[in-house]
């Protein structure tokens, strides 16, 4: 039972993308499967995702924010200044509407996304710098998070800082210290061993979950809006992600990174947390603005999209120029 648990768990890690998808697919058609993902289940879903971040998270990984304060300082600033600033710009250019807007710049302002180690790590990056900013943003995201969106969306619509620092707080803080504590004791345990290699699976059918809730949330507004306003919202979702690829890659071009470092960073930067986006989208704009959640939910699915095609760009400009790994 346990080797077929390790099998599935290892194959969603690898077609992420593709269940996602199929989930968000299936829950258009049939909505009320995940009526159910709402309020504070989805929140514990989402802490559930953190935890199992927390759970392979090692000392040796938070030792790198002390190795290398300056990379992850840089990386910090590059997540933090670039997609929150390109978000903004594209609510501006596009002329958003202000639900719309407040989705992708929930998406632009949260921390860096726990999927982009693997990406980093599939098309040879530097995984000890991935590891390290997805930390460091993470450990800021409950003061950045809410400061970030007072400053770019607080004029037009009340923000709730002190809440979205505490939702924040419960659901990536809180699950990823018991994770990394209940690792440090017991990582050494066959049991906690075995309990680490089905996590991954477990991480994405949670956020499966997730954006299953939000198609179900609002469905009847995006059957009454049309195909237009998805192929819209699209269009948005992909020049953020791009363009957040595209500027963290400059950035680490800027700074004379290698090339490890570069493609980390162009990662780190354009992949978000857009379960956690979801999330707060969810508990604090649905009741007045029930579209923000839209942008959330299909950045959930295309970052692991687009991610996996970075890497294998990655890979393929490595294979034409002859470069030979150790």
């Amino acid at each position: 039972m346990i080797q077929i648990l390790q099998k599935l768990s290892r194959w969603l890690a690898n077609y992420t993308s593709i269940f996602i998808i199929a989930v968000a697919v299936f829950t258009f058609f049939v909505p009320g499967t995940f009526k159910w993902v709402v309020g504070t289940k989805q929140t514990v879903i989402l802490g559930l995702i953190m935890l199992s971040m927390g759970l392979t998270l090692t000392t040796e990984d938070f030792k790198v924010l002390a190795k290398r304060p300056l990379d992850i300082c840089i990386g910090a600033l590059a997540q933090y200044i670039l997609m929150p600033l390109i978000a903004y710009t594209l609510t501006v250019v596009f002329h958003l509407n202000t639900a719309l807007a407040l989705g992708i710049l929930l998406v632009g302002c949260c921390p860096g996304g726990v999927s982009s180690n693997i990406m980093s790590y599939l098309c040879h990056g530097d995984v000890a710098f991935s590891v390290g900013m997805t930390c460091a943003s993470t450990l800021l995201a409950p003061v950045v998070t809410p400061l970030l969106m007072l400053w770019l969306a607080g004029k037009s619509v009340d923000i709730d800082t002190v809440g979205m620092f505490l939702n924040i707080l419960i659901v990536t803080i809180i699950p990823v210290a018991i994770g990394c504590f209940l690792n440090f004791y017991y990582s050494k345990r066959e049991v906690f061993k075995t309990i680490q290699s089905v996590m991954p699976g477990f991480g994405v059918i949670c956020l499966a979950l997730i954006v299953g809730g939000v198609i179900s949330a609002v469905h009847d507004k995006l059957i009454e809006r049309g195909m237009i306003l998805f192929l819209w919202t699209f269009l948005v979702v992909f020049l953020h992600n791009g363009l957040g690829y595209l500027t963290g890659y400059f950035a680490g071009m800027l700074v004379h990174f290698n090339r490890a470092k570069k493609r980390t960073i162009s990662i780190e930067v354009g992949m978000q947390n857009a379960g956690l986006a979801t999330n707060l989208a969810s508990n604090f704009f649905l009741a007045t603005y029930p579209l923000a959640v839209i942008p959330c939910a299909i950045s959930c699915a295309w970052h692991s999209i687009s991610g996996t095609i970075l890497a294998g760009l990655f890979l393929k400009w490595d294979k034409r120029r002859g470069v030979r790994y150790e």
